[in-house]
């Protein structure tokens, strides 16, 4: 039996290639707080790296290979994340220098939430919206 410490529970990891796979893992986990978790690399290629979010899920990510069949064009990426404090993420993105699209605001559905554009070109939007509940 597998405890909650060595398998996360199921979920939906969102996957992106890069140009330079090394440089976004560490913006992800220097400006925005992921969590490297893996990185399988052959120099400066990536072949598979797990970033998980502190508050739960993840993505996936490595280098751009052209013409494989689980090729994806790098830049063109747009993820959520839920946090539950958008406020403090904000000011700790801001002050490491991430570049903000989208100022932090209250939407009219019920979210606070604030864009960033990753050095691909990737959108991240954050907010403590979870989703509706399910019928």
């Amino acid at each position: 039996m597998t405890t909650a410490n060595t398998k996360p529970a199921p979920t939906v990891w969102p996957t992106l290639q890069a140009h330079d796979a090394p440089a976004l893992i560490n913006f992800l986990v220097n400006k925005l707080g992921f969590i490297k978790t893996a990185a399988y690399t052959d120099g400066d290629v990536v072949a598979h790296a797990q970033l998980d979010w502190p508050e739960g899920g993840g993505i996936m990510l490595g280098s751009y290979r052209p013409g494989q069949e689980w090729s994806r064009e790098p830049g063109t990426g747009g993820m959520y994340v839920v946090t539950e404090d958008p406020d403090a993420l904000y000011e700790r993105v801001r002050a490491a220098g991430a570049e903000i699209f989208r100022e932090i605001a209250d939407q009219e559905y019920g979210n606070r939430e604030f864009g960033v554009r990753d050095p691909e070109g990737n959108l991240w939007s954050f907010g403590y919206y979870q989703g509706e509940p399910r019928p």
